[in-house]
C-alpha cells in the first residue's frame, strides 16, 4: 500500500452555490466519513487532485491526509467515490473514508492480463470481462493490480474468480463463480477476410508470369 500525501481544508458550507463557488476558485467539494465521528465536510486543491489522479488512476488510493484547521494530525484515508461532470473533464465531489490499518476494507483493484497466451498467437482475441474487482483486506496488503498469467490459455478457455488465488489474508467476495479473463475465437467475418485475403493472394501468384 502506497501512502500519497493529500492536502485539504475544513469547510463550512454546503449546498449547490457553495459548491459551485468552490469549484470556480479550483477547489473540489469533499466529505470525510470515519467509523466513530462525525463526518467532515472538505475541499481538495484541484490542480493537486487530479495530478495525483492522473499518475495513479483512482482505483485503490490512499492517501495521508492533512486537513488545515483541523488539529494538524494527519489521518489515513482512500478514495470511496469520485463524481465527475457528464464529459468527465471537472470534478464535483469526492467521498474519502478514514480507516483503521487493522481494520478490513473493501477496495477495487484493477485487473491485469500478464504474458502473451497461446490462444492469441493462434489467432483468438483476448477479452477481459471484469476489468477491476473488489477485494477485501487490511489496507496494507491491497494490491497494486491482479496480476493474471494467461500464458496457458488456449482458444475458449477462461479464468474465473473462483481460480484466482491472492493469498490468505485477500478476499475476493463473490455469490457466481463468474469469467474474468477469456480468449475467443475471431468472428467469422475476420474468418471470411482472411480466407478471401488468401484467395486473392493465390490468384495474384498463379498470374504472375513464370
Amino acid at each position: 500500500m502506497e501512502l500519497i500525501e493529500l492536502n485539504a481544508k475544513l469547510r463550512e458550507k454546503s449546498g449547490k452555490g457553495a459548491a459551485r463557488k468552490l469549484r470556480r476558485n479550483h477547489e473540489i467539494p469533499a466529505i470525510m466519513y470515519g467509523a466513530k465521528k462525525k463526518a467532515e465536510m472538505l475541499s481538495l486543491g484541484t490542480i493537486e487532485f487530479d495530478r495525483i489522479i492522473r499518475k495513479n488512476g483512482s482505483m485503490g488510493l490512499f492517501f495521508n491526509l492533512k486537513v488545515d484547521g483541523d488539529s494538524g494530525e494527519k489521518k489515513i484515508v482512500m478514495l470511496k467515490d469520485m463524481q465527475m461532470d457528464t464529459f468527465g473533464l471537472n470534478y464535483l465531489h469526492v467521498d474519502l473514508h478514514e480507516v483503521n490499518l487493522d481494520t478490513k476494507v473493501t477496495v477495487s483493484v484493477q485487473v491485469e492480463a500478464v504474458g502473451v497466451s497461446k490462444g492469441v498467437k493462434a489467432g483468438g482475441f483476448l477479452q477481459v470481462i471484469r476489468r477491476e474487482l473488489d477485494v477485501v483486506c487490511k489496507p496494507a496488503d491491497t494490491p497494486d493490480t491482479i496480476q493474471i498469467d494467461i500464458t496457458d490459455l488456449d482458444v475458449g478457455d477462461a479464468i474465473h474468480v473462483d481460480e484466482i488465488d491472492l493469498g490468505e489474508h485477500i478476499e475476493i467476495p463473490h455469490e457466481v463463480n463468474y469469467t474474468v479473463i477469456t480468449i475467443v475465437a475471431p468472428t467469422v467475418d475476420e474468418q471470411e477476410t482472411e480466407e478471401e485475403e488468401e484467395d486473392l493472394e493465390e490468384v495474384v501468384n498463379e498470374e504472375k508470369p513464370s
